[in-house]
């Protein structure tokens, strides 16, 4: 234990010491074991030092300038009492519980702003402000458990598609929690929530609303440049049969007119080529480029690119009398006008961007409607020519005789 000296640590006292060879403890006083080093370099650092049931402790409180000559009293006497008792001499701040919104910024900056196209980001975030952060963003994530998680998912019942994305976007930011070493004891709460069936929606635009549906947008694209801008890209979508984001993220330098196609950089299976027909040709000729913009369909920003055409395609939908319709119907419609076509599956997953036939396959049953419209048709055709030669025959008066009686 250091020997109580005359000197009381204030401000004042500390200012005035100083050592010339060797860097010395002054002690106070007034309270046993609290001292301030000094160093012939003139920098001081207020210490702390008691015995205890595991021996003598000696701690540094902070540089003196840094921290007042009564804040390191007062740190010292709590320490004292800390190493008296067995404890440790300096109290640790308790660890704050890591919530489920931090764990989900997290998420999103290290995974899926690195892992993900903007399309899928965006998802990913709507299905966050909307369902997840409003329910457990608040919440210790140790706190949430499969009860929570299960009452949560059946809260959003009456939208299935909704309520099963809300579970996959938590239940991909709690595994990977478990990868970070975050995640509640017990695992996942994800696990074992079953997911609702979703009925599979189609709907595909007829001849007729094919029709009203181009009016509509020659309607829209009269009201001004941002409206004909949004109406380019509903008519680029339902050409080509691209995504929405796909579109609307098409920058001027990724069209190659010489190769009649244009490149997709961040389509959700990856980079491809779409070939470019006449009529999407002279689409994207009547868009007037804006300056020092890179996109096609700039937003209101020339930096930026449009972000959103479901205002422009509500409008285009009521005036079409399609209310029913949504934008990525387009693209349905599109695969159901290939098949009427006589294009095969294949040939339609490539048009698509589908990387596994899977996805393609829910188009199976057109293909099938397809073939049973076309041999009607063969059928039709040659039930046309029998009856012609049968009524031939009549005429010529080959009638089969009567037959004669027994």
């Amino acid at each position: 234990m250091p020997k109580r000296s005359e000197l009381t640590i204030s401000k004042q006292s500390v200012d005035r010491l100083s050592v010339d060879e060797k860097e010395t403890v002054f002690w106070d006083r007034e309270l046993p074991g609290f001292g301030v080093r000094v160093y012939p370099s003139g920098s001081k650092t207020y210490v702390v030092q008691s015995r205890g049931p595991n021996g003598i402790r000696r701690v540094t409180l902070g540089r003196h300038g840094e921290i007042t000559a009564e804040e390191a009293r007062k740190q010292a006497a709590a320490a004292v009492a800390r190493i008296k008792q067995g404890e440790d001499p300096v109290a640790r701040p308790l660890k704050r519980a890591l919530t489920v919104a931090e764990l989900a910024e997290r998420y999103m900056e290290a995974h899926v702003k690195v892992r993900c196209n903007a399309h899928t980001q965006g998802i990913y975030a709507g299905s966050l402000r909307n369902h997840i952060l409003p329910k457990f963003g608040a919440m210790a994530v140790a706190s949430v458990g499969r009860e929570e998680v299960a009452a949560f998912h059946y809260g959003l019942r009456e939208t299935p598609r909704a309520a099963n994305r809300a579970l996959m976007v938590l239940s991909k930011i709690f595994s990977l929690a478990e990868a970070w070493g975050m995640a509640p004891a017990s695992g996942n709460p994800c696990r074992f929530v079953l997911r609702y069936k979703e009925g599979r929606r189609e709907r595909f635009l007829t001849e007729e609303e094919y029709r009203r549906v181009g009016l509509a947008l020659c309607e829209l694209e009269a009201e001004g440049p941002a409206q004909a801008r949004a109406a380019a890209a509903l008519r680029l979508i339902m050409l080509t049969g691209c995504r929405r984001g796909e579109v609307l993220t098409l920058r001027w330098s990724d069209v190659d007119r010489k190769s009649g196609e244009f490149r997709l950089r961040d389509a959700k299976t990856g980079a491809r080529m779409v070939p470019l027909t006449p009529t999407a040709s002279q689409v994207l000729t009547g868009i007037t480029r804006v300056r020092r913009s890179p996109w096609v369909f700039p937003g209101k920003r020339p930096d930026r690119h449009l972000s959103d055409l479901s205002p422009y395609w509500q409008r285009v939908r009521e005036r079409a009398e399609v209310e029913d319709v949504r934008i990525h119907d387009l693209r349905h419609s599109f695969a159901s006008r290939a098949l009427a076509l006589g294009l095969a599956l294949p040939m339609i997953g490539r048009l698509l961007g589908h990387t596994d036939i899977g996805s393609t396959a829910r188009y199976a049953h057109l293909s099938q409607d397809a073939e049973k419209i076309a041999v009607a048709r063969v059928g039709d055709s040659i039930e046309a020519d029998i009856v012609r030669a049968a009524g031939a025959g009549h005429a010529g008066g080959h009638e089969p005789s009567p037959a004669t009686p027994a």
